[in-house]
């Protein structure tokens, strides 16, 4: 009936009946794996970031992205298109656009809408619209060539 053999060593690993079967892990009863260290990830892993969700995820219990599509027009830049910017982005310029549907233009690449929710010393993070969702985000602001808050 079966392509096998029949291997007697096995018949007392599982009880008929269905009964406690199964021995305990680990050995004494205990509740399986310890909790983690204060403040750290586990065996193996890395400590959490302060207050942060990890590399490519948002802060645990930081800013949410918006619950509406950002504008549907497109603003016009105000340097013009000419040539390329000499100057970087001001970190503290950005920053008055924390919260706000912001629409940024890149040394490189095409323009996007962004969410801002963080602004530190060389880069803003926050959360930038696919054309169907917001997705978590972070951009240098040297990458920045422009950018306007509506």
């Amino acid at each position: 009936m079966y392509p096998y053999q029949y291997d007697p060593r096995f018949q007392n690993l599982f009880p008929p009946g269905g009964g406690q079967g199964f021995p305990s892990f680990p050995p004494g009863g205990g509740q399986g794996f310890p909790p983690p260290p204060p403040g750290g990830g586990g065996q193996g892993f890395p400590p959490s970031p302060p207050g942060g969700g990890g590399q490519g995820f948002p802060p645990q219990g930081g800013a949410q992205p918006p619950s509406s599509p950002p504008p549907a027009f497109t603003p016009t830049p105000k340097l013009g298109s000419g040539g390329p910017s000499l100057y970087a982005v001001d970190p503290g310029a950005i920053a008055g656009c924390l919260y706000r549907y912001t629409y940024i233009w890149p040394r490189n690449g095409r323009p996007y809408w962004f969410y801002p929710t963080f602004v530190g010393r060389r880069s803003v993070a926050g959360y930038r619209w696919t054309g169907s969702f917001w997705v978590y985000a972070g951009v240098d602001v040297n990458q920045i060539r422009e950018f306007q808050c509506i």
